[in-house]
């Protein structure tokens, strides 16, 4: 058994490998020095496991490079993989996401973009076309920046309907299609958005990081700008969760990978104090779909501790006890082979996490 840990920094991405149940890790990089990685899959649908990266050069722009040999090469296109089209007035920013579809499409991966976009493509992720009426909805033009950008940095393809897809954005908030793509809804019920004069609107709010469940497909999880959410119906309602948590600020949202009700979230104080609550380091935990959080800081540092967790730093692998990982803002990386009971330093020193991804190789 190999885990593999991909590290998206500000400064490239690194990889990290362990051969002995997690305990101990080997590091490596960077890939794509001085590029921001702001997202990074592991696609094992196909033979060998596909690396993709969402690379941003500060001098040759934004690209996704793919890897099919674990990191050894990489591969880019001689012509950029994605673009927005002549036309829409806008140009690509970066890549948020990068999604695989489902195990029916094996060579179908979304892209999440800045300015908020979807891209699919059909050919594993080398080249992308703009799913043109998400761009088209008439809300776009409402969709405001967050403070991080404005982008779609959700992309949920339903497991059992690839006709299905969810996306969240800051702002703007959480769109379902249900044909492929070709419209889109709003699905925002119940989340408030404080910040606006009508808190309860129909779309406009800064969703930060959406997760489906295991076991049950239309149970997703959603952290918000202030608020934290259950869906049972796939998105059309939202109910708070956010009781037992010290804050319902925060980023980050993962599902665990096999075990329906089972989530972690990394709480921060408030939009205006990004620090950890307490200014301890604590992942919390609910086994319960959200009905009751504990907190876990086994092997984590002491207090006083204050970097922050972003929306992709934090994930589960694959594996069977799942593996949880999260990485901060000043470098470091920790890692749970224990679904979060215990944690161990994977790095340090680090440039800053943006995005981390694992699974078993």
């Amino acid at each position: 058994m190999t885990a593999l840990l991909a590290i998206g920094t500000s400064k490239g991405l690194f990889l990290a490998t362990s051969g002995d149940d997690r305990r101990s890790w080997q590091v490596s990089g960077p890939h794509f020095p001085m590029t921001g990685v702001y997202a990074v899959a592991i696609d094992k649908r196909r033979a060998a496991p596909r690396l993709l990266a969402g690379v941003t050069s500060s001098h040759f722009g934004p690209s996704v490079a793919t890897s099919d040999d674990l990191g050894a090469s990489w591969q880019e296109p001689a012509e950029a993989p994605l673009a927005f089209p002549s036309g829409t007035g806008a140009s690509l920013e970066r890549v948020w996401q990068l999604s695989p579809g489902t195990a029916d499409e094996p060579d179908v991966v979304y892209a999440g973009t800045q300015p908020s976009a979807l891209f699919r493509s059909v050919d594993g992720g080398i080249h992308y076309e703009m799913i043109r009426p998400l761009w088209d909805h008439p809300h776009r033009k409402q969709w405001d920046a967050g403070f991080g950008g404005q982008a779609v940095h959700t992309v949920l393809p339903h497991p059992a309907d690839p006709a299905q897809v969810l996306v969240a954005m800051s702002t703007g908030g959480v769109y379902r299609t249900g044909d492929s793509g070709a419209s889109w809804r709003p699905q925002n019920t119940g989340i408030r958005a404080y910040f606006l004069p009508d808190e309860w609107p129909e779309f406009g709010q800064c969703v930060h990081k959406v997760a489906r469940d295991a076991g049950d497909p239309e149970l997703l999880y959603a952290q918000n700008h202030h608020g934290v959410y259950r869906s049972r119906d796939g998105g059309v309602t939202w109910e708070s969760i956010a009781d037992g948590l010290p804050s319902d600020f925060g980023f980050a949202m993962v599902a665990h990978p096999h075990r329906s009700g089972t989530i972690f979230t990394f709480p921060l104080v408030a939009d205006g104090e990004r620090f950890p609550v307490d200014r301890r380091c604590r992942v919390f935990r609910s086994t319960d779909a959200g009905t009751t959080w504990e907190p876990l800081t086994n092997g984590l540092p002491t207090e006083p501790y204050y970097p922050v967790v972003l929306r992709d730093a934090m994930c589960v692998d694959d594996l069977d006890p799942a593996g949880v990982y999260f990485g901060t803002r000043s470098g470091e990386v920790y890692a749970s082979g224990d679904e979060g009971d215990s944690w161990s330093l994977v790095a340090a020193h680090l440039p800053d996490v943006l995005c981390v991804r694992a699974a078993q190789v």
